[in-house]
């Protein structure tokens, strides 16, 4: 029921005020002002004003106390706002219907401001509403009021029929509209605030330049540099932090720096946004220089620091950061906690990790439930499952990222069917829950399994997303069903499932293992122009490869090249492997020198592999076999398999006699070696080592893989 329709005696002098005590009081005194008093605490004006109207010190009827009765009203009004103090607001609005103040402007702006303020919106409403007319101020204020609320509309619709629209009524929506993450409406209405000559001040620049940074580039913040330096705002440090972010977010680190060394007043979070654009960058070592000569460091500044270490895997770095920070006598934040903890089990850092989970008790941060889950993960990845079950048993069982964290920790290692049974005792089940089990029976074998799973969850009514997606392509691949392939994609369609690289790489391999090559191409050409990592890239080049599609696939690679995306050793593995499809001998032997001198790519052993098998394919085995001999790791069955397949098809029994040798030290059961080497001294008509190599066989324990086909 609202207050200001019902003028009866609600007030009471004797209602107790939160943690105000009558005792602890500075001073009472009348309303009059003849001898000026300074309160230093916003609730002793309320207790003053309480006071003087129980002494009944005062006439409203009399002009010299009008005045001052008013100022007073005002005054306790603005202390009950920034108390929240509703239960007092409302007791002096039905002293203010009484004594007949109603009236006057500045009251009901004060009415409407401490009702805004302590949340009561439909009051202040009605307040504003019962004005005669529209006043700039009571505008500014019922504006402020819904921003705060989160009722943009109605703000929005009020800011645009106010009669005079002055700076603080456009900083006011714009800073709204940006917290709001309505970033282009905020920079619509400063582009109206220009147009109309209102200039701005450092509040508005610093909600603007915030929400060009969502929207706009690096242009977009130079033009806003310029403004700001013609206005001269650039001397507040709000305004010079905020621009300093757009470049560093921006990727402008020069312009970023050259700014913070222009800045008249710098202060930590300054020094911070500067700190965290070379973290993110990986200008680990510009970053440290930075560090180096910060001041005064906040736990924020040790924070990003670390991190910027642990971003380039730099662990015992960030370790002895870490201990530094304490030295200071700073303790840890739990974010800091969190990527420290994770680091560790990503290194298996065991010792290290135990040590900071020590210090996590210590600090009581083990009670933080992603806390809980973060050492669960840490000793999983470790394989200290027993340690992971016994940190789940201490932690508590009502957090589901605990469940979540024990039941990945059994799919890393391998237990499936231990993290099945996790899956069923949880008491519910979130997207990570069934996407991680999902994954876990995709990445063991079981794709059948991973996609019945996924049917229980749509019939849950859980929405899968697109790590889920990936998952289920994954086992269709594995099974090869076209049909289900195109069914699954038309799902993500449908339900508008975000194409995210990691899914459109997932797609394009489905379709390459299903055979359907121009579905893979279509959906990588969808993608193409948008892709910010390699991984649709390699799906596509290793695909083409796989099906002779040489030219095409190295074409694709050339495109790459082109853009700003770096190859990594798996595109290297298509690239050789379309050369062995497409005879390209010496286009490979030009790229497997380039993946080492350009881009720094130390080849692996199927690099190496592929590399045998382009010129075992060509005929130049001599060449083959003195690359394996040179190879920095030890050739593995594949490669000298590889090498002797190739001597039989060109007939080289002496380099195949010393390839099969070499299979038999390493497989001594490798039975398929002796039958090839028999075939090629046949082949040579060297019937005498045929018979030899073939009187071996049966005294020796020889297996035979069984084969299988996945055509039904």
């Amino acid at each position: 029921m609202n207050v200001a329709l019902l003028p009866k005696s609600v007030f009471r002098l004797t209602i107790p005020f939160p943690s105000l005590s009558p005792l602890n009081l500075k001073w009472v005194s009348s309303f009059s002002f003849k001898t000026p008093q300074i309160l230093d605490n916003p609730k002793d004006h309320i207790i003053a004003f309480f006071n003087s109207v129980r002494n009944q010190s005062y006439n409203p009827t009399r002009s010299d106390n009008c005045s001052d009765h008013g100022f007073a009203l005002v005054s306790a009004l603005k202390c009950c706002s920034s108390l929240l103090a509703i239960v007092q607001g409302q007791q002096i609005h039905c002293l203010i219907l009484k004594s007949g103040f109603y009236s006057n402007i500045f009251i009901q702006n004060s009415l409407i401001n401490m009702y805004a303020k302590c949340g009561q919106i439909t009051d202040a409403k009605i307040i504003f509403d019962l004005c005669s007319r529209l006043d700039s101020v009571s505008c500014n204020i019922m504006i402020a009021g819904y921003v705060k609320s989160g009722d943009l509309d109605n703000a929005r619709q009020l800011f645009d029929v106010m009669p005079e629209r002055g700076c603080v009524a456009y900083t006011t929506m714009i800073m709204g509209l940006a917290k709001n993450g309505r970033w282009g409406e905020a920079v619509d209405v400063f582009k109206d605030m220009r147009l109309v000559g209102v200039a701005p001040n450092e509040v508005t620049m610093a909600s603007v330049i915030s929400s060009y940074s969502h929207l706009g580039g690096i242009w977009d913040g130079r033009v806003l540099h310029a403004l700001i330096a013609k206005s001269g705002l650039e001397v507040f440090v709000l305004v010079s932090t905020n621009l300093l972010h757009i470049y560093c977010i921006c990727a402008s680190l020069a312009d970023a720096r050259r700014l913070l060394n222009e800045m008249h007043e710098k202060n930590i979070v300054s020094w911070n946004v500067m700190l965290n654009g070379y973290s993110k960058a990986g200008f680990v070592d510009s970053a440290r220089d930075l560090f180096e000569r910060i001041p005064e460091r906040d736990v924020v500044t040790w924070g990003t620091m670390i991190d910027a270490y642990l971003q380039m895997d730099g662990l015992s770095e960030a370790l002895m950061l870490y201990c530094a920070m304490l030295r200071t006598g700073l303790g840890p934040n739990d974010v800091m906690i969190v990527d420290l903890v994770s680091a560790c089990g990503q290194v298996m850092a065991i010792c290290e990790g135990q040590q900071l989970h020590a210090a996590i008790v210590k600090t009581g941060f083990d009670c933080l439930d992603f806390i809980q889950s973060t050492i669960i993960h840490f000793y999983a990845a470790c394989h200290k499952i027993d340690l992971a079950c016994l940190q789940f048993e201490l932690a508590s069982k009502d957090h589901l990222t605990s469940w979540n964290a024990l039941m990945a920790g059994f799919i890393r290692n391998g237990m499936i069917e231990r993290a099945g049974k996790i899956f069923k005792e949880m008491p519910e089940r979130d997207v990570f829950s069934w996407s991680s089990m999902i994954s876990g029976y995709s990445q063991s074998a079981q794709p059948t399994m991973a996609l019945e799973l996924f049917h229980d969850m749509m019939a849950a009514g859980v929405q899968p997303n697109e790590i889920t997606m990936v998952s289920v392509i994954s086992a269709i691949a594995s099974l090869g069903t076209l049909k289900e392939g195109v069914w699954a994609h038309e799902f993500i369609k449908s339900n508008s499932i975000p194409l995210n690289d990691n899914l459109g790489a997932a797609l394009i391999d489905m379709y390459a293992k299903c055979g359907s090559v121009s579905s893979a191409l279509e959906v990588f050409n969808q993608i193409q122009d948008r892709t910010s990592s390699v991984s649709p890239w390699n799906a596509i080049i290793c695909g083409l490869a796989i099906h002779g599609h040489a030219n095409l696939s190295l074409k694709i690679f050339m495109d790459l090249q082109r853009v700003n995306i770096e190859p990594n050793s798996i595109t290297f593995i298509g690239v050789l492997t379309a050369c062995c499809h497409g005879g390209l001998v010496e286009a490979g032997k030009g790229y497997f020198k380039i993946m080492k001198n350009l881009y720094k790519i130390d080849p692996n052993i199927k690099h190496f592999g592929c590399m045998v098998d382009l010129l075992g394919r060509a005929g130049q085995l001599q060449e083959a076999e003195e690359m394996i001999r040179s190879m920095p790791m030890k050739a593995d069955v594949v490669i000298w398999g590889t090498l002797l397949a190739a001597c039989r098809t060109h007939g080289n029994a002496e380099i195949g006699a010393r390839a099969a040798d070499s299979l038999v030290r390493l497989d001594a059961s490798h039975g398929a070696s002796r039958v090839l080497l028999s075939n090629l001294y046949a082949d040579a008509e060297k019937w005498e080592d045929a018979f030899l190599a073939r009187r071996s066989l049966p005294g020796q324990t020889m297996t035979r893989l069984p084969g299988c086909s996945g055509v039904v």
